[in-house]
């Protein structure tokens, strides 16, 4: 169509994705800070009782400080080993290139290099840091599936039951993953060689110290919830764990799709629509979801 138009560069086409991707962040929160009131907004961070702040960061640092526990069952089921402080340093690396730098490069590249770095294949440290995102991702639509059917009027029907059936559909999803690889006659599909492989690794990443692995990958989003609750408490919010429970971990599997700069603007938009169907101030939700940010950073 034209013929004298160049092919973008890989690195030109990373920028762009990254241009796209600060894109819908900044729309996302221009839309919201012109349905609030912002001007009391600073007021109520300046109100912040630091206590529950304290906590909340306290909170935080553990459930990152688990994910990197978590990392180092899984990476030492698939036969890679390295002291605690491994994963620790390279985990908290990597977050701080997700959450703080608006870089092409993730923090689960560096994490893939930083294991590639002490002699284990690129590709099986991808599978590694894979499987930890997709048992995060299980805890989270755990922990919402669980809230959800315990407090089942805490949102609308119309909001209810699609958050209730996503999670459990997500959760069949990862459960049927983890099962794919032992199906019989698989062989006969080399086009499905992917997924049986990245089953094998899945089933052989769970397959050592498995209470020890569930048990932290629940621990891991709870205290996350904890510290949003922590959060939500300094600002002025009075609701109880398990709405935080139900209307948190949706809002965050959200920010899973890349669309935005790790999740900025796609987190704001769901906590503020979620919350505000249960009668909360927006600004302080809008200003709960920005700090909680600035925390993880």
């Amino acid at each position: 169509m034209f013929p004298f138009a160049r092919p973008l560069s890989p690195i030109a086409m990373q920028r762009i994705k990254l241009l796209l991707r600060l894109s819908v962040s900044v729309a996302i929160l221009a839309v919201i800070l012109r349905s609030i009131d912002v001007r009391p907004a600073w007021q109520v961070v300046v109100d912040a009782r630091p206590e529950w702040l304290l906590l909340a960061l306290v909170m935080q640092f553990s459930s990152t400080a688990a994910s990197a526990y978590r990392w180092q069952l899984i990476m030492r089921n698939l036969g890679f080993g390295q002291s605690f402080s491994f994963y620790w340093d390279s985990y908290f690396k990597g977050m701080f290139f997700n959450q703080g730098l608006p870089t092409s490069i993730g923090g689960d590249a560096l994490r893939v290099l930083d294991v590639a770095a002490r002699g284990f294949r690129k590709r099986d440290a991808l599978y590694g840091i894979a499987i930890d995102r997709i048992t995060g991702l299980g805890a989270l639509l755990l922990l919402a599936l669980l809230a959800h059917l315990v407090n089942p009027d805490l949102l609308p029907v119309q909001v209810y039951r699609p958050i209730l059936w996503l999670s459990a559909a997500g959760l069949l999803a990862l459960a049927g993953l983890s099962l794919f690889g032992r199906l019989p006659r698989l062989e006969r599909f080399p086009q499905l060689s992917i997924l049986k492989t990245a089953s094998d690794r899945l089933l052989q990443a769970v397959s050592g110290r498995r209470f020890v692995l569930m048990a932290s990958s629940l621990l891991i989003p709870l205290l996350a919830m904890l510290g949003f609750f922590a959060i939500g408490r300094a600002l002025g919010l009075r609701y109880d764990l398990l709405t935080y429970l139900a209307i948190v971990p949706p809002a965050l599997i959200l920010t899973v799709i890349p669309i935005s700069i790790a999740g900025w603007g796609v987190r704001e938009g769901a906590l503020v629509g979620l919350f505000s169907l249960i009668g909360a101030d927006r600004t302080v939700v809008l200003m709960m979801s920005l700090v909680y940010g600035l925390m993880l950073i």
